[in-house]
């Protein structure tokens, strides 16, 4: 008898049984060797698994093992190149735009030009432009002349080339990398961009002309700055010396339709039963914290939370460059100021929200939090704030947490950290995690409840969350949201406005 009950030798094992441990089974090869009977005394299956044939079927995952090897040679082998290339005839326009611009700016009044609307304007300058056309031998269709028209007026009242990107409802994203390359993003992917600047003061003009229409400036000495286009959309600019490849402008543009969660559930972003549940967390005056990467969502996420916010309340929002669009009657929006030249007037976010406390607020909402300005929020949710709101950059919910400690640390507050945790714990009712993966569709990775401290940790539980399942032929990500099936905490708060019932369904 061995020590696992078994009768050693072939006695103690029925024909075809599965042999007993310690039992070596022969090393097989492949090679179209044909399979043992199951009368060879190592039935059971081969121990290791059989070297294809030349020529037969290779399995699954040895495709995808030969597929991603591929894609790795090929991105090791592949040129790029990084240059815009403007084609035939936006070419040819250009070239036209470049010979006519310098004798149109004699002709024009550059302070009377500025008052005219773009139609106005593009009545006036339709004969100057014939007439300097007529002096330059240039013969141009009717096609040409209205291209032309349109490329001198936004040069003189619009953003230059940029212009066409702008109005062009696909583009979510322009980077201008100096005047020889610009990148959009459309549809979650970067493509680079068919224009080009005339040279470095032709792009330096333009990111001059953006800066100076809410009040900034930036030139050598503070060759940083942020502002914000008429339509809201965010605008970063750097120009040299720290930029090496000339002036940069970064363009997040804005929908000018409103987005909601409904619109982003229907864009899978969310399953229904989250897009419920974040429906009511909005209404029922939830401290909510959205916390994701650059570019995952977290600005539209906190605009489509706002469409739930009473028409009765009072909203206040607090952002460095105000880019936020709440879909409210009663919103105030409130933005920061940048020191002088001589480094002094900076009116900071933290300033902000002390004041906004004196404002008889209902919510105060802040675009994104960086430093200690963290722990003035907090303060703002445990007195009478409810409902308040706020974004961060984390890859994680309890990385987020983690944030939100260090921040309040970075400022002066001698407190200690076991007290940060806990006003964190009592403060902060939900953690939307959004993510921007790499098929570039952005989702709602996880909506995740903060319950409380246990010892000097923060206890949280997790409602739902997004698990990857597959990645499609045509590179999309596959995957579904699930819900923990939890009893969720915050239940309370969603009584107190009679969605207990429902706000129970959507998390089971």
């Amino acid at each position: 008898m061995s020590a696992f009950g078994r009768k050693n030798g072939a006695g103690g094992m029925s024909k075809g049984a599965r042999p007993s441990f310690g039992v070596a089974k022969p090393m097989r090869g492949g090679g179209g060797a044909p399979a043992p009977s199951s009368d060879d005394g190592a039935a059971g299956g081969d121990q290791f698994p059989p070297v294809p044939a030349e020529g037969a079927p290779v399995d699954a995952p040895a495709n995808k093992q030969s597929d991603a090897m591929s894609r790795l040679a090929d991105r090791s082998n592949a040129v790029h190149d990084h240059s815009s290339e403007l084609g035939g005839f936006e070419a040819s326009v250009h070239k036209i735009k470049e010979q006519v611009l310098p004798r149109l700016l004699e002709r024009v009044d550059p302070e009377a030009a500025a008052t005219l609307t773009k139609e106005e304007l593009s009545e006036e300058f339709r004969p100057i432009i014939m007439e300097v056309l007529a002096e330059l031998k240039v013969t141009l269709n009717r096609r040409e002349q209205f291209a032309l028209e349109k490329v001198l007026i936004d040069e003189l009242l619009g953003f230059g080339p940029l212009e066409e990107l702008l109005n062009d409802p696909d583009v979510s994203d322009i980077m201008v990398n100096g005047p020889d390359q610009t990148y959009i993003e459309k549809g979650g992917k970067l493509v680079i961009a068919p224009i080009k600047f005339r040279d470095e003061s032709h792009l330096f003009q333009i990111a001059q002309r953006i800066v100076n229409q809410v009040g900034r400036r930036v030139d050598q000495t503070t060759p940083l700055a942020d502002a914000r286009l008429k339509d809201g959309s965010r605008v970063n600019v750097i120009v040299p010396p720290l930029s090496l490849r000339g002036t940069a402008i970064s363009i997040r543009k804005f929908s000018e339709k409103p987005i909601t969660l409904d619109n982003l559930r229907d864009w899978g972003s969310m399953s229904d039963k989250m897009c419920t549940a974040l429906k009511i967390a909005g209404a029922c005056r939830m401290n909510i914290v959205i916390s994701g990467g650059t570019g995952s969502g977290k600005t539209t996420m906190l605009n489509s939370l706002s469409k739930m916010i009473d028409p009765g309340e009072r909203v206040l929002t607090i952002e460095d460059a105000a880019e936020l669009r709440l879909q409210q009657p009663h919103w105030l929006p409130l933005e920061t100021r940048p020191p002088n030249l001589e480094g002094q007037g900076a009116i900071t976010i933290g300033d902000l929200v002390k004041n906004a406390l004196r404002m008889r607020p209902d919510r105060i909402i802040l675009g994104e939090i960086r430093g200690a300005e963290c722990f003035d929020l907090l303060a703002a949710m445990n007195t009478g704030h409810d409902g308040s709101m706020c974004t961060l950059h984390a890859n994680s919910p309890r990385e987020c947490l983690g944030r939100m400690e260090n921040m309040i640390l970075m400022g002066d507050i001698k407190i200690p950290k076991e007290a940060i945790s806990r006003q964190i714990a009592e403060s902060v009712d939900l953690i939307v995690q959004v993510k921007r993966l790499r098929d570039g569709s952005r989702r709602t990775t996880n909506v995740t409840e903060v319950i409380g401290m246990e010892g000097d940790v923060i206890v949280t539980q997790e409602l739902f969350s997004f698990e990857y399942l597959d990645e499609g032929d045509d590179g999309k990500i596959i995957g579904e949201h699930r819900s923990s099936g939890l009893r969720p905490y915050t239940l309370e708060k969603a009584r107190q406005f009679g969605f207990d019932q429902a706000y129970l369904e959507a998390c089971l």
